[in-house]
C-alpha cells in the first residue's frame, strides 16, 4: 500500500546541471530589455537588402516601442554613413504605440539606421509630480527625487560640456532653494523649459535598448530617382541611310535633344558587331553584303565589350561626346549587354565560359521558337566563377574610367541574382555615383529581387497599361506598397524591341497620351528616338518596328510636321521647374467621374509646389467629367477658392467649390496641366 501512495506521488525535482553564472548573466540581460522595440519601417526583408533614398531626400522612420506599466519613454533614431559617427533624432509618439520620425542623408553611398529606446524617468517624474501638485497634494517627497534624476544626470557622463556645464549650476541652483525651504521655487526650476532641455541631453536613460538590427540604406544621387531619357542608335545620326553614323554626328544632335530637356543620352550597344550570322534587315537571316547587323550581335575580330565599333569613332571621339553632352546638361548612358557574337573573342579565349552541344558546336541564344544565330550567351557558373565575374566588373569600371556612370543592363533576370548583388556592390566601392537600370519585363517578383540586390532603376509594367483602373491599382502599388522602399521604376514609352499596341492604333493623340503619364507619373521616364515623329509602323501583328533600327541604318527628319517636340519639351520643364516633380511617391489620384479621364496630383510637402494633372485615355473622342479639386490637402473647406493656372496656355482663374469640370478634346490636346495656389 505505502509502495502504491508513493507511486503517485509527483517525481522529484532533478535540478538542472548549469553554470549559476550563465543563468544570472541571462537573468540579467532579459530583466534589461524591458522596453520592446518591433514593427520597424521600413525594413526590407529584416535588413537583409538596402533601403533607397536619393541624397536629402526624407526618409520617414516608424516603429512600435513600448514597456510594462506606465511610465514615460524615450525614442531616437541613431543614423550615419556606415562605420561612421551616428547622428540622432528623436522620434515622437503617434499613437497606439507607434512612434515616428524623420531623417535623411546628404551624401551618396551606404548608410545605415536603427532605433533606441528607455524608460524616461525624469519625464516620468514630471507627469507623476504636475498630477500631484494639481490636485494640492503634498510634493515634499517628488522634490527630493526629483534632486536624485540630477546627481543620476550627473552620474551618467551624458552630454557635451556645456550641458554638463549647465547641469552643475543646475543642481547648485536647487540646493541653494531647498537651503531656502523653498519649495515651490524646486518645483519651478524643476519644471523649467530650459531644465528638461539640460536632461534631455544629460539624463540617465534607463533601461536603454537597441533595435537588434541596424537598417542598411543604399543613397543615390538625384539622376537615380529623377531623370529623363532620349535613346538613340548613333549609327542613324548621319542623317544619311547609306553612311554610317559617328559619335561626331551625334555631337551634331546635342543642341536639338537639349531642347527637348532630357538628361540622360543613351545608346545601345555600341561595340564591335560580330559578321557571324549576322542578321539582315527586319531581324531576316540573309544579310547582304552592306547590313550593318544588330548591335547586340557584341564582339569580333576588332574586339569586344570593351572596344568600340570602329565606324562610330575612337575613344578620343567618345571622349568628346561626353564632354559636350555634359555642356548640354546631359549624361551619356550605355548598354551593358552580357552576350555575344560567334565570334567575339572570349570564345576562343575563354571557352570554359559557355554552353557547347553535344556535337561541340555552341549553343545560340534561345526563347523557343525565337533563336538568335547571332549571339550567344555566357554562363555564370562551372569553369566560369570567378574569371567571368571579375571580367564583367572590370569592363563596367574600364566604362566608368571612360566617363560613364550610368549603365542600362539588358535581361538582367536571366543572369544570377548573386551576380548581381556582388558585382553592383564591387563597382560601387570605386563609384557609388554608378546607376543600373534593370531592362527586365519580366515577373513581378524577379523584377523586385532586382531592385533589392541593387539596381536603381526598373523596366515596369507602365508600358502596357492603358486603362484607368490599370494605372491606378499599378501606380498605388509603385508608390505607397513596400516594394516603394527600393524600387524606382523607368517609364520607357517604347523601346527598340517594343512597339506598344497602343501607339500602333492611336495616332499623334496617342502618343501625347503616353508621353503625359510617363512624364507626370514618374520620376524617370524614357522615349526612344522616332517617338517624338510619331513613328508607329509594326511588324503586322507584333509589337516590333518595321524597318527597326536594330538592322538597318535609318535617317530621320528629326523635326517632321506632326511631331509632338513641343509637348515632350513641355513636360521636360515642368519637370525641371516645378519642385513637386522630384519625388515618384508623392503622387496622390483624384476623383473625376469619367473612366476615360485619369485626374492626379503631385505637391510637396509645404504644397508650395502642386500640380494637377487631367488626361484622356481614349485618343479618338473628346471626354468631360466633373472631379474633385484636392482642397482638403490646402486646408481649405469645400465651398473655398484655389487659385489655378493653365501651364498650358498660362491662363490664370480661380475654382470656386471643390467639385468642377472640364472637357479634353484629343484632337486639341488630351491633357491639362494645373498649378494650384492659395
Amino acid at each position: 500500500m505505502a509502495d502504491a501512495i508513493e507511486a503517485t506521488r509527483k517525481p522529484k525535482r532533478v535540478p538542472l546541471k548549469t553554470n549559476q553564472a550563465d543563468v544570472e548573466a541571462r537573468l540579467q540581460a532579459l530583466a534589461a530589455s524591458r522596453v520592446v522595440i518591433e514593427g520597424v519601417a521600413p525594413e526590407i526583408d529584416g535588413g537583409r537588402f538596402a533601403v533607397k533614398r536619393l541624397e536629402g531626400e526624407p526618409l520617414i522612420v516608424e516603429a512600435d516601442i513600448y514597456c510594462d506599466g506606465h511610465e514615460v519613454l524615450g525614442a531616437a533614431v541613431v543614423y550615419g554613413p556606415a562605420g561612421a559617427a551616428e547622428n540622432e533624432m528623436p522620434l515622437t509618439f503617434v499613437e497606439n504605440d507607434r512612434w515616428s520620425g524623420e531623417i535623411s542623408f546628404a551624401t551618396p553611398g551606404p548608410h545605415r539606421f536603427s532605433i533606441i529606446a528607455w524608460r524616461d524617468l525624469s519625464a516620468t517624474w514630471r507627469y507623476e509630480a504636475v498630477k500631484k501638485k494639481t490636485a494640492g497634494l503634498d510634493i515634499t517627497l517628488e522634490l527630493i527625487e526629483g534632486r536624485n534624476l540630477l546627481d543620476a544626470a550627473t552620474a551618467s557622463g551624458r552630454g557635451g560640456r556645456d550641458d554638463q556645464k549647465a547641469l552643475k549650476a543646475l543642481v547648485q541652483k536647487l540646493d541653494r532653494l531647498k537651503s531656502k525651504g523653498d519649495g515651490e521655487g524646486q518645483y519651478a526650476l524643476l519644471m523649467d523649459a530650459e531644465t528638461v532641455r539640460i536632461l534631455e541631453a544629460t539624463g540617465d536613460r534607463t533601461n536603454l535598448t537597441r533595435y537588434a538590427t541596424d537598417v542598411p540604406v543604399w543613397v543615390d544621387r538625384e539622376a537615380a530617382g529623377f531623370s529623363a531619357w532620349y535613346e538613340l542608335m548613333p549609327r542613324s545620326q548621319s542623317g544619311d541611310p547609306m553612311r554610317h553614323g559617328t559619335f561626331d554626328d551625334v555631337i551634331k544632335r546635342l543642341p536639338d535633344i537639349e531642347e527637348m530637356g532630357f538628361d540622360v543620352l543613351y545608346f545601345p550597344p555600341i561595340h564591335p558587331i560580330g559578321k557571324t550570322n549576322r542578321k539582315g534587315k527586319n531581324n531576316t537571316l540573309t544579310p547582304g553584303p552592306d547590313d550593318p547587323g544588330s548591335p547586340y550581335a557584341i564582339g569580333s575580330a576588332e574586339g569586344g565589350h570593351d572596344a568600340l565599333h570602329p565606324e562610330l569613332g575612337t575613344f578620343e571621339d567618345f571622349a568628346r561626346l561626353v564632354g559636350k553632352a555634359r555642356e548640354h546638361g546631359m549624361e551619356i548612358a550605355i548598354d551593358f549587354a552580357i552576350q555575344c557574337a560567334p565570334d567575339h573573342p572570349w570564345i576562343k579565349q575563354h571557352p570554359e565560359w559557355f554552353d557547347w552541344r553535344p556535337d561541340g558546336s555552341i549553343k545560340f541564344a534561345e526563347n523557343p521558337p525565337k533563336k538568335y544565330e547571332d549571339i550567344v550567351n555566357v554562363h555564370f557558373y562551372r569553369g566560369a566563377i570567378p574569371s567571368l565575374w571579375y571580367e564583367l566588373r572590370d569592363i563596367v569600371l574600364f566604362w566608368i574610367e571612360k566617363g560613364v556612370r550610368i549603365f542600362r543592363v539588358d535581361n538582367p533576370h536571366t543572369k544570377p541574382f548573386p551576380f548581381w548583388e556582388w558585382m553592383i556592390a564591387e563597382v560601387r566601392r570605386t563609384e557609388p555615383g554608378a546607376i543600373f537600370l534593370a531592362e527586365a519585363f519580366t515577373r513581378p517578383k524577379p523584377m523586385k529581387r532586382l531592385a533589392k540586390v541593387g539596381y536603381n532603376q526598373s523596366y515596369s509594367y507602365f508600358t502596357w497599361r492603358n486603362l484607368k483602373g490599370e494605372l491606378t491599382e499599378y501606380l498605388t502599388e509603385l508608390t505607397q506598397e513596400e516594394c516603394a522602399e527600393y524600387m524606382r521604376p523607368n517609364f520607357f514609352v517604347n523601346t527598340p524591341d517594343i512597339n506598344p499596341r497602343f501607339l500602333q492604333t492611336s495616332g499623334r493623340p496617342g502618343f501625347q497620351i503616353r508621353l503625359a503619364l510617363a512624364a507626370t507619373l514618374g520620376g524617370n521616364y524614357g522615349v526612344y528616338s522616332g517617338f517624338e515623329l510619331c513613328e508607329y509602323l509594326p511588324v503586322q501583328g507584333k509589337e516590333e518596328y518595321l524597318n527597326s533600327e536594330k538592322y538597318e541604318i535609318r535617317a530621320f527628319d528629326w523635326k517632321a510636321p506632326g511631331n509632338i517636340r513641343d509637348d515632350i519639351a513641355f513636360f521636360n520643364r515642368i519637370r525641371r521647374d516645378e519642385p513637386a516633380m522630384r519625388n515618384f511617391r508623392d503622387l496622390a489620384f483624384y476623383n473625376i467621374w469619367n473612366d476615360n479621364l485619369l485626374c492626379y496630383g503631385k505637391r510637396t510637402p509645404d504644397r508650395s509646389s502642386f500640380l494637377l494633372f487631367i488626361v484622356s485615355l481614349d485618343p479618338f473622342a473628346g471626354q468631360g467629367g466633373s472631379f474633385e479639386v484636392p482642397f482638403w490637402e490646402l486646408g481649405l473647406p469645400d465651398d473655398g477658392s484655389v487659385k489655378a493656372e493653365n501651364l498650358v496656355t498660362g491662363e490664370s482663374f480661380v475654382w470656386r467649390g471643390k467639385i468642377q469640370h472640364w472637357w479634353i478634346d484629343p484632337s486639341v490636346l488630351p491633357y491639362a496641366a494645373f498649378r494650384l495656389s492659395i
